[in-house]
């Protein structure tokens, strides 16, 4: 089952920020190993992010909400691992 990947509004403007080899690196990483399997990749965070799943990538970290109503990735922080989980 192929998974949906959708991106949040700051998810995408965080992409853009990152330089443009690596844009394509953390698209074809999700688009090629998330969207096949959300679960066998990622680690879901604790504490008060529980709802939320991670995905490293060197040191850019994808921090995505996994919806399995509508088999959906919601991408919501792409960034640095040192800025995303201020």
């Amino acid at each position: 089952m192929i998974w949906q990947i959708d991106w949040d509004d700051r998810a995408r403007k965080e992409l853009r920020s990152l330089d443009y080899p690596l844009q394509k690196k953390v698209l074809e990483y999700m688009r090629v190993r998330v969207s096949s399997n959300p679960r066998n990749f990622g680690k879901e965070l604790i504490g008060n992010k529980s709802s939320l799943w991670r995905y490293c990538l060197a040191d850019v970290r994808i921090i995505c909400k996994i919806d399995d109503d509508v088999v959906r990735v919601l991408v919501v922080c792409v960034g640095h691992r040192k800025d995303v989980y201020v």
